[in-house]
């Protein structure tokens, strides 16, 4: 698989899980033995789990729209760097409803199998950002890095 086609492929992946909750599709994308792993999540997700998850987040934020600002790929990993758009309108994840619209940075290293199947998604979230936004209080990188 061509590295055009691996970030061709994570773009449709995106597209169609994120963007349109089409996860039928999503899943005939990943390995039998799909992995993903995220900074808001303590424990990796198989591919049913994932599904849930998305289809959970799509569900309390109905306008959610994920923007690929990034996409570059080499060896068997694709990285992207995504702006996630869109209002809490019922609770998600632990976080309260909100009228604002939220602007949330994320990093994803995709991970591809031998035969061109997603195998891991790997991500990290703007958590930080993401709690100040909503008003909720944060906490300075020194202050968690401290005894």
């Amino acid at each position: 698989m061509s590295l055009d086609d691996m970030k061709r492929l994570v773009r449709q992946h995106i597209e169609l899980s994120w963007n349109k909750g089409r996860l039928a599709l999503t899943e005939q994308l990943q390995s039998k033995d799909f992995l993903y792993k995220s900074s808001f999540i303590g424990r990796p997700l198989g591919s049913a789990a994932y599904s849930q998850m998305v289809a959970n987040i799509r569900d309390a934020m109905p306008d959610l729209e994920v923007v690929i600002e990034e996409c570059i790929a080499e060896g068997n990993k694709v990285v992207t760097w995504s702006t996630l758009i869109g209002s809490i309108q019922k609770p998600a994840l632990g976080y309260p409803p909100s009228d604002k619209i939220l602007s949330i940075s994320a990093m994803a290293f995709w991970t591809f199998n031998s035969v061109g199947e997603v195998q891991e998604i790997c991500t990290m979230f703007d958590m930080e950002s993401f709690r100040a936004q909503l008003g909720l209080a944060t906490q300075p990188l020194a202050e968690k890095t401290q005894p």
